[in-house]
């Protein structure tokens, strides 16, 4: 499954609130001096939760997108991403840092698997003037000026990494007030046995071992009677109302946890089997 998060921080399909990610202060009709929720990073929640595909793109750069797209939809498995879209009606501007061509290189991390990690206005060898460093003492990652440390201590992004520690780290780069900053790319791509297969493969085994060996009748059998168990009784109409109750909240419960753990739910979600070309 493919889930499209189309972020706009805010509620345009419903005229105009604040979303849980819009930033701290914003001026909206459910908020009109100003929301007070800090808001969440739907990127940081899918890597939390260890989904093994994370992304995130923008509407308006159709190449990137489609690639990004396109290797979402070939994952086995749940994907994530997420897609910055602008809404010119209820929040116009919101991504304006990463959409101006004269701003776009400060503001756009580009994540490229086995890259190094720069960004900025390129100089002449072609490379960014800043990059990411993963700080010695503090574990964290931070923007630095590439002249200063070198080429060679940049931080080279790792997608296929199977600890997602160094991608959710990244991810805390995103601007949580105005978007002066992001990172923009495919997070994490990594290879885990999906759940639908480890079930069928768990009910084909199941099947394989459940074999009914017959047994050889003793020269007694047919005329001695051999008690058995006693037929249950039929279920009356409250134990079969009650077990159905009973399987209703208990799918209830693991759809609620699915979504948390895999959908990074928060703004528009919208879910889809593998899309064909």
């Amino acid at each position: 499954m493919t889930i499209l998060l189309f972020n706009n921080r805010i509620y345009g399909l419903t005229k105009g609130q604040y979303s849980p990610t819009s930033e701290i202060g914003k001026i909206t009709k459910s908020t009109p001096v100003g929301s007070l929720d800090h808001p969440f990073n739907p990127v940081s929640l899918a890597l939390g939760a260890e989904g093994t595909f994370v992304a995130r793109t923008i509407d308006s750069d159709r190449k990137h997108l489609t690639s990004v797209l396109t290797a979402a939809t070939a994952h086995r498995g749940t994907s994530l991403v997420e897609i910055y879209q602008n809404c010119p009606i209820f929040n116009d501007g919101a991504f304006d840092a990463i959409k101006n061509p004269d701003s776009k290189a400060n503001a756009i991390i580009p994540l490229v698997h086995d890259q190094p990690i720069t960004f900025g206005t390129p100089g002449e060898d072609g490379i960014g003037t800043k990059g990411l460093i993963r700080n010695p003492t503090t574990g964290g990652i931070e923007v630095v000026e590439v002249a200063e440390v070198g080429i060679e201590q940049i931080l080279v992004h790792d997608a296929h990494n199977p600890d997602p520690s160094t991608a959710f780290a990244i991810s805390r780069l995103t601007d949580s007030g105005y978007l002066n900053q992001s990172p923009i790319g495919i997070f994490r791509q990594v290879q885990r046995p999906a759940y639908d297969d480890l079930a069928r493969a768990q009910i084909t085994t199941a099947k394989n071992e459940h074999t009914t060996t017959p047994t050889t009748a003793s020269p007694t059998s047919s005329t001695t009677a051999t008690p058995g168990p006693s037929p249950e009784k039929p279920l009356s109409p409250t134990h079969l109302r009650c077990g159905i109750i009973d399987s209703v909240v208990t799918i209830t419960l693991i759809c609620i946890v699915s979504l948390v753990r895999e959908s990074a739910d928060g703004v528009q979600v919208h879910g889809f089997t593998k899309m064909s070309e």
